[in-house]
């Protein structure tokens, strides 16, 4: 393979503001694309609501593409996959000859429902009738579309998992990066609160607000932020901001002392393995988070920044009751976040990339 200076990158990613992973594409993009000769960039600007012809589209016209860019020299193919993306699955099929990776960012599937169209998800029984029943056919299509490539996780228990579903593939594991942003107040200057953040949809534990609600502490307060909260009903005791950018990100993440995360992404198709950007938000904010030992959060809890509690919403509850004004735990918790941050520059965490695709 030719050095990558010499090289063309050909990227495909779902649109920013479409999705958790369209942002994410925005600041990894820009960190690496200085390494290559050109960067090619193709969104998609319908991900997680395609339709069969969005889909045709864009499958072809990645295609042309990348045959254009193969012409003018040495290429490398990449994607961001995740569970219902449907144009960066079915893109990636190409001619064996051109090097093709991905990013797994629900491990170990690039896409847990490869037919999940527009039309076809509006009516939820007849999607899973599709999909839950085909499991076996879908795995033998993934196994045979990522035989020979190369698949990048962004936690070590996701890449290991990748290399055990997709035989004959090259799993690679790196971190999800921590974003940079400013400093704020210290945790113990701050509120005496918990946060909960990210886009409301079900499994990502909002509708547990009313049980932690009940759990924690009156002295305690709950603020909630992301895309989709402000639908949320109305509760007692908890403030509700709605989505957050910004300014108002930041005045959030100064809100409260812990990030909850009281759910982990698995669904009745299996385990997803997948790095979480809420806690790499919060990380960037010098927050620590409390949550459930289970899936890729045993790993968080595992590498400092976490901390890990077995059991459910009621653990997470008791344990902020018995942490939230302890002002060793806070201190401990703040510099290990703080290494963390340190650790997982973007620059750092493209690194496992950048030598993956130079040994192409």
């Amino acid at each position: 393979m030719a050095p990558l200076a010499e090289t063309r990158l050909v990227y495909i990613a779902p649109s920013a503001g479409r999705s958790g992973v369209g942002d994410y594409a925005d600041d990894f993009l820009d960190s690496v694309r200085d390494h290559f000769l050109e960067v090619i960039e193709y969104r998609i600007a319908t991900d997680g609501a395609e339709t069969v012809r969005d889909v045709i589209t864009n499958v072809r016209a990645v295609r042309a593409s990348v045959l254009a860019a193969e012409k003018r020299g040495p290429v490398i193919v990449h994607f961001e996959q995740s569970a219902g993306s449907l144009s960066t699955f079915w893109a990636s099929w190409l001619p064996r000859r051109i090097p093709v990776t991905s990013t797994v960012h629900d491990a170990p599937n690039p896409a847990w429902w490869p037919f999940k169209t527009k039309l076809l998800y509006r009516f939820r029984l007849l999607h899973h009738a599709v999909h839950y029943p085909t499991r076996p056919l879908i795995a033998a299509l993934q196994r045979r579309a990522t035989r020979g490539r190369t698949l990048f996780a962004l936690t070590s228990i996701g890449a290991d998992n990748v290399g055990m579903q997709m035989t004959g593939s090259t799993a690679v594991a790196s971190r999800i990066f921590v974003p940079a942003r400013g400093e704020l107040p210290p945790l113990a200057e701050r509120p005496a609160a918990v946060g909960m953040f990210g886009h409301v949809y079900k499994g990502k534990g909002f509708e547990l607000i009313g049980r932690l609600r009940e759990q924690l502490d009156d002295s305690i307060g709950i603020v909630v932020a992301g895309r989709g909260t402000d639908t949320l009903p109305a509760t007692e005791g908890v403030q509700v901001l709605g989505e957050v950018n910004d300014e108002k990100e930041d005045a959030f993440f100064a809100s409260f002392r812990f990030l909850i995360v009281p759910y982990s992404k698995d669904n009745p198709y299996g385990k997803v393995w997948a790095a979480s950007s809420a806690v790499s938000r919060s990380f960037a904010y010098n927050t620590p988070i409390i949550c459930i030992l289970d899936g890729s959060l045993v790993e968080t809890a595992s590498e400092g920044g976490a901390i890990g509690v077995e059991g459910g919403i009621d653990a997470i509850a008791a344990k902020a009751n018995s942490i939230m004004c302890d002002e060793g735990q806070l201190r401990a918790s703040e510099a290990e976040v703080r290494t963390l941050r340190q650790a997982r520059t973007i620059d750092r965490c493209a690194q496992p990339f950048l030598d993956a695709w130079a040994d192409l």
